[in-house]
């Protein structure tokens, strides 16, 4: 526990309103934080490591582009998720999220290399674009997995999914750039800051080919009319799988569109698909997606290990921002998977219960604020076992069988973060809570309230109601998604105070950390 009631000192006080990062590190006794210092050391040297070549580019990156700052702020967020924390739930942390340090900083390099704005008369750049495919956020990278030979990029997750989440005020600016230009201001602050960052032209072109996809709303819609736009000169494909996926007549469907988006890469760049390469991914697939569904099942019994946001960033990261083909990632789930299995039966031989409630978190999280499970269990001991944003894509490919493997693409594709759960209709939204709910055994549900997203929204009495027919606490925590100045963190926070202070008639763990100013932090 990292308050002390003699000297009335906790976290809180590691915050002020008037600063963006942490007023002091916290001690965390001489091992740990020992161990703490140094993996600080480990991000930004591996970081001046990758990036030190390229100096004058480096520069000029973050002189072109607002978002390209907000990835040297990667170790404070390292920091918000490992507050209050000790022992071996601190490794498992760093473990976790330096894997995600770890793969922005290849992909910063990348953009070095190849970005049409940065180097437009380099011969080399123009070699890598020609042999590179650009993504959009929500679409199946692991449609490479069939193309060794060929590079690729998510450019959305580079310049405003990431950023967003290191940085709370990363995507402001191109909200306000895009409702400036017209779009509604109630539109979801995801597409309409991918938008903005395309009206000002702050979207790197890395690539030759664009390969996008459809959500059902408003946004995302206006999302990818703006993205067409800007890549005017670009060949684009869009992928649109089915959004009821439960049946399995519309895997047909779902299949011949994905079928389209392999012919539309082997067409454009001379390229074969190569089944060979693609079992080879396929199997390094199942093993991460086993070493994930292992720390979900540590996490259903009295003795959880991996919790919070570091289970669901890495997750979400490894399907969307790798696209599974991240060797550092891979080999990341797989350790910290051996160490959550040794924790698991230090514990259980202890005895040891570190909590006060069991939650699971569902929804869509704010990217601004992705530490929120942590703050709730520093503060109430509010345990998070799972959040909705890692159990994305857990659908196994059969190794072998050609016919199968583009089914179980679309299958994995159409359960990734969004698509499911939040678009992916009642039964996948509401019966599937309650399953979760009854797996991991919590008495609650953190439930964020995207004020911004419709779809969520109409359900948001039959959540109510259903969660009275479980006899469940259902907190809601509103939030905007990519914009803190619509639902700050302490509005947040307060929210969830509320509740506990109210309905459950608990006191703090830490009193200096229930209310504190943050409204500057990155």
């Amino acid at each position: 526990m990292a308050y002390n009631p003699k000297t009335n000192k906790g976290l809180g006080d590691l915050f002020t309103s008037k600063s963006r990062c942490m007023v002091k590190r916290e001690w965390k006794g001489f091992k740990d934080t020992f161990y703490d210092f140094g993996r600080w050391l480990k991000c930004y040297g591996f970081m001046l490591i990758k990036l030190g070549g390229h100096p004058i580019l480096l520069i000029k990156a973050m002189l072109r582009y607002r978002w390209m700052i907000s990835y040297l702020t990667a170790a404070n967020m390292i920091d918000r998720h490992t507050i209050g924390l000790r022992g071996k739930e601190l490794r498992y942390v760093h473990e976790e999220l330096f894997a995600l340090v770890h793969n922005a900083t290849i992909n910063v390099k990348k953009i070095l290399e190849r970005d049409e704005h940065l180097r437009p008369n380099s011969k080399k750049a123009k070699r890598l674009r020609e042999n590179t495919v650009m993504f959009d956020e929500m679409t199946p990278k692991n449609i490479m997995w069939g193309f060794p030979t060929l590079d690729w990029m998510d450019v959305a997750m580079m310049s405003i999914g990431m950023p967003g989440e290191v940085d709370q005020q990363a995507n402001v600016y191109y909200i306000d750039k895009i409702e400036e230009f017209g779009m509604a201001a109630d539109v979801c602050p995801l597409p309409a800051a991918e938008c903005g960052a395309a009206v000002v032209n702050d979207v790197p072109i890395l690539g030759k080919t664009y390969i996008t996809s459809t959500m059902p709303c408003d946004g995302s819609i206006g999302q990818t009319t703006f993205m067409g736009r800007y890549f005017k000169n670009v060949p684009i494909y869009q992928v649109r799988p089915p959004q009821r996926f439960n049946e399995p007549e519309v895997q047909e469907y779902a299949v011949k569109n994905l079928e389209g988006a392999i012919k539309f890469i082997e067409d454009n760049y001379n390229v074969k698909w190569n089944w060979d390469a693609f079992w080879k991914n396929a199997k390094d697939y199942n093993k991460s997606t086993q070493a994930v569904i292992d720390k979900w099942d540590i996490n259903t019994t009295d003795y959880p290990q991996i919790c919070g946001g570091a289970l669901s960033l890495t997750r979400e990261y490894e399907f969307q921002g790798a696209g599974m083909m991240d060797p550092y990632l891979y080999k990341t789930q797989l350790k910290t998977t051996k160490m959550a299995k040794k924790g698991y039966e230090e514990d259980k031989a202890k005895g040891v219960k570190n909590y006060r409630h069991r939650a699971i978190v569902w929804a869509c999280p704010a990217h601004y604020y992705t530490n929120f499970t942590y703050w709730a269990d520093q503060t109430w001991g509010v345990k998070t076992l799972v959040d909705m944003e890692c159990m994305l894509s857990y659908h196994m490919y059969k190794i072998g069988d050609e016919k199968q493997a583009m089914i179980d693409m679309a299958s994995s594709y159409e359960r990734m973060m969004m698509r499911s759960h939040t678009n992916g209709g009642y039964v996948n939204s509401l019966d599937e809570l309650w399953k979760m709910v009854k797996k991991f055994n919590a008495d609650i549900v953190i439930m964020y309230d995207h004020v911004s997203c419709k779809n969520v929204g109409c359900l948001h009495g039959l959540y109510e109601d259903q969660a009275r027919e479980h006899g469940v606490h259902m907190i809601w925590v509103p939030h905007d998604l990519m914009d803190p100045r619509t639902v700050s963190r302490v509005a947040m926070r307060d929210a969830f105070n509320k509740y506990m202070t109210n309905v459950f008639r608990e006191e703090p763990i830490d009193p200096t950390f229930v209310e504190y100013e943050d409204p500057l932090t990155w």
